[in-house]
């Protein structure tokens, strides 16, 4: 079957580890012609705007897509690309597996978690008032008036509102997941001890929707809990399910377990529409140098093609990137006990020592 595939190189490091990417999906031998579209700080520099209507039409065309990294600056500027893309095509769920692969130097094995991110609503939502403004005093007048709770003059505030509806949809997806994929339990994680109407309400949403799936182990843990109980035993949790923030957190905490961003892949689903990209930065210092490891993006790529249904080619893909970095001869410098190692290679060598072990499974 023939797919047709948004492809958003980003940018920094963006367009050398897609290409890459690129190169090992075309040789699991699926067929897939790439719509290659851009977004972000490049573009913006060029066209006034981070999101140019033609990589809008591209994923409402084609319905799935994957993107490299996308520099978003902190404190000003423009709002994240990425925050964008899943609020406009209302791509709820981000699914961020965090596994352990043999070669990545990590404290910990046999990692092997899920983390189901809900995506449009809590923090994320964007609703933010800033310090000074009229607006800003009108909503602390209007907080002293209705609440009696002080806040200060020189606060700036953003809102957190998570609802029934968007609680529903992503704990209804972290249970068939856990379903489809064989896995034994699910955690919703939260802080309802203190955040009672918003986080409250999550952890009762959550306990109601896990009534429906007896076959699926259920608990529930306050999130401050749930990142200690990672770090000292990571093996009693299987698939997490948070509320926008938390997951934002938990999974570069779960990522860590596993050897770091360098190997964290990420899906961004929704209803119909589905955005697939690696977790970690744009690393704008490496742009050009053939240096970057392309393993998230890549392992992205395997999540893309599941997601497409070529389950096949998925496996293919994961064998012979786990057998390469297992292998540890054709690794990028962060793979090597010593980063200064002479023998490390550039991103596209790795990619293609990726494809001669894809030549060697097939």
């Amino acid at each position: 079957m023939k797919h047709k595939i948004t492809l958003i190189p980003g940018d920094g490091i963006g367009p050398e580890i897609t290409e890459a990417t690129v190169k090992v999906i075309e040789a699991t031998g699926v067929d897939i012609s790439w719509d290659t579209v851009n977004a972000g700080a490049e573009v913006y520099e060029k066209e006034g705007t981070v999101l140019p209507q033609r990589v809008i039409d591209s994923l409402q065309n084609h319905r799935v897509g994957i993107k490299g990294p996308i520099t978003t600056p902190v404190g000003t500027g423009f709002r994240s690309v990425n925050v964008a893309m899943r609020k406009m095509f209302n791509l709820y769920a981000c699914l961020r597996p965090c596994k352990s692969y043999p070669g990545v130097r990590s404290r910990y094995k046999d990692i092997d978690l899920i983390v189901v991110r809900e995506n449009t609503e809590d923090l994320y939502a964007g609703i933010e008032f800033e310090k000074g403004k009229k607006e800003t005093i009108d909503l602390i007048d209007f907080i002293k008036n209705k609440k009696d709770e002080e806040i200060r003059k020189d606060s700036g505030i953003s809102i957190k509102p998570i609802s029934v509806k968007g609680t529903e949809k992503i704990v209804r997806f972290a249970f068939e997941y856990a379903r489809e994929n064989n896995r034994k339990k699910v955690t919703g994680v939260h802080k309802a001890n203190i955040m009672k109407y918003s986080d409250g309400l999550f952890l009762d949403t959550f306990r109601k929707i896990a009534k429906e799936y007896d076959d699926i182990e259920s608990e529930d843990r306050i999130v401050d809990n749930m990142c200690m109980q990672l770090v000292q035993k990571p093996e009693l949790y299987d698939v997490l399910v948070l509320p926008n923030l938390y997951g934002d957190i938990i999974s570069d905490l779960a990522a860590g377990l596993v050897g770091g961003l360098g190997v964290a892949p990420g899906g961004n689903i929704g209803k119909d529409i589905a955005l697939f990209e690696p977790t970690h930065g744009s690393a704008p210092k490496y742009k050009g140098k053939n240096k970057v490891n392309p393993t998230a993006m890549m392992l992205s790529g395997v999540l893309m093609l599941k997601y497409i249904g070529e389950k096949g080619c998925a496996d293919l893909l994961e064998s012979a990137i786990a057998s390469n970095i297992k292998e540890g001869k054709y690794v990028t410098y962060d793979f090597k006990k010593d980063r200064n190692d002479p023998t490390a290679v550039g991103t596209k060598e790795y990619a293609d020592a990726i494809i001669n072990k894809i030549n060697k499974i097939k």
